[in-house]
């Protein structure tokens, strides 16, 4: 009689748990449904991939083997890389002395005369040299532009040239001030435009009026135009041609009011050179991740390759990677640039959710929270509002492209690891972003 109430007792207790599971699968189902069939994303190509950490398993999955163009989520596989190989600090500067020469081996590090780092240990060690420097660019073996960039962007600040020894973040800052003057008849206006830091370059007015401060230059060229606005005052921010070096130390002659040569001599890795540390590592990782900044996500990929391989050559950098520490991809991914600019780049959902799962198994999770945006943070700005401090992930934009992987802490404190890459989608980003938001908070209330 017992074993009977006891076998009865197991299949009660089997049905209601295959009775849980099943709404919960249908819970899941229709959430699932609701994203796809969402206005926002109607005719456009969705992937979904929602991993739970603890059971070790897919919760939702929707075309998540398929690839997708995943845009800046592509800063996730460049900082991992920049987390596991540039140490805590990065190396701003090698450098050895011989007789009365430096010579002066360029890293990659982003950071030299960048306005937003006030301490230049890198600056500093140059101001004080007495000595003759000398600097080869015979580790660059990239390009200033990406593979597959968008070649009409290069005015853009979100396209700035990359290069061995950037200088100044390889940006002009150009300001249109409006002065007014008092006068006799009146008032009286003049326009002055200045540019930081100051240059020596070719720049000249055009009788082209409108509306609005620019400023333009051919593609090849450091020679500028600008255009006069109305506004009383306005910035722009535009990227110089780098030349190689040539630029860089232009604008550090006018600076450290010496000189330092370009001279093409053989750089080793067996070279017996100094280092100079620059700036803490995640100082670049958390602008990286919070503003999607093209530049330091670009810089951080060539200062790994000319860590790992002793020149600059991400292509390179890419193949080996891919090889060894990110061999384990569910898909092997096409991967092409640091910063997700190119269209060329394909991913897939599953692809970030196990790189994820990498990264906070190798670097932790506390260290991932201080450097991803949460809600209402960052590139997540007015997004996830009651998500702050349980969600932290990374964002992705491109025309026509919308995507997001990270993590996410549920109600019952679960850790979940997700992406959603949409692609070819007809509506604006805003909805896409929103429908994608509601999805991910009634997925943290399951």
């Amino acid at each position: 009689m017992f074993s009977v109430k006891k076998s009865i007792g197991c299949l009660f207790v089997s049905v209601v748990m295959f009775s849980c599971t099943t709404q919960k699968q249908v819970r899941m189902s229709t959430l699932q449904k609701r994203l796809i069939a969402d206005s926002a994303l109607t005719n456009a190509h969705v992937g979904v991939a929602v991993y739970d950490v603890e059971a070790k398993k897919f919760l939702y999955q929707h075309n998540s083997n398929k690839y997708f163009v995943p845009a800046s989520n592509i800063k996730l596989p460049t900082l991992y890389a920049g987390m596991k190989y540039l140490g805590d600090s990065l190396v701003g500067l090698k450098y050895k002395e011989q007789n009365d020469t430096i010579f002066l081996q360029p890293t990659g590090d982003p950071t030299l005369l960048h306005p937003e780092y006030k301490r230049q240990p890198v600056y500093d060690f140059l101001k004080k040299q007495e000595k003759t420097m000398v600097i080869s660019n015979r580790n660059w073996r990239s390009e200033a532009l990406g593979y597959g960039w968008a070649w009409d962007d290069y005015l853009g600040y979100y396209m700035t040239e990359r290069s061995a020894f950037p200088v100044y973040a390889n940006l002009i800052k150009w300001i249109q001030q409006r002065n007014i003057e008092q006068k006799g008849s009146g008032p009286d206006t003049s326009i002055s435009v200045f540019t930081d830091p100051e240059i020596n370059w070719n720049a000249s007015f055009s009788t082209k009026k409108t509306n609005s401060f620019e400023v333009s230059r051919p593609r090849t060229e450091n020679v500028y135009t600008i255009i006069e606005g109305k506004e009383m005052k306005k910035e722009l921010e535009v990227p110089f041609v780098t030349n190689g070096i040539q630029s860089a130390l232009e604008l550090l002659k006018d600076t450290l009011h010496k000189e330092i040569k370009e001279h093409n001599f053989q750089i080793a890795k067996s070279d017996n050179y100094k280092v100079i540390h620059s700036q803490p590592v995640d100082s670049l990782f958390r602008p990286l991740m919070h503003r999607s900044d093209n530049f330091f996500a670009e810089q951080t990929l060539l200062m790994v390759s000319n860590q790992l391989l002793g020149y600059m050559d991400e292509q390179k950098l890419i193949d080996s990677l891919l090889k060894t520490d990110l061999s384990g991809f569910p898909q092997k991914p096409k991967w092409v640039d640091g910063s997700g600019l190119s269209r060329y780049n394909l991913f897939t959902p599953e692809d970030f959710v196990w790189l994820l799962g990498k990264m906070k198994d190798e670097f932790g999770m506390d260290r991932l929270k201080t450097i991803l945006p949460t809600g209402n943070t960052g590139t997540l700005r007015n997004y996830y509002k009651d998500e702050t401090g349980v969600i932290f992930a990374k964002t992705g934009s491109l025309t026509s492209h919308i995507a997001l992987s990270g993590f996410l802490i549920t109600s019952k404190n679960k850790l979940l690891i997700f992406s959603v890459l949409v692609n070819n989608h007809a509506a604006s980003p805003a909805a896409v972003r929103r429908a994608v938001e509601k999805f991910l908070q009634q997925i943290r209330k399951e």
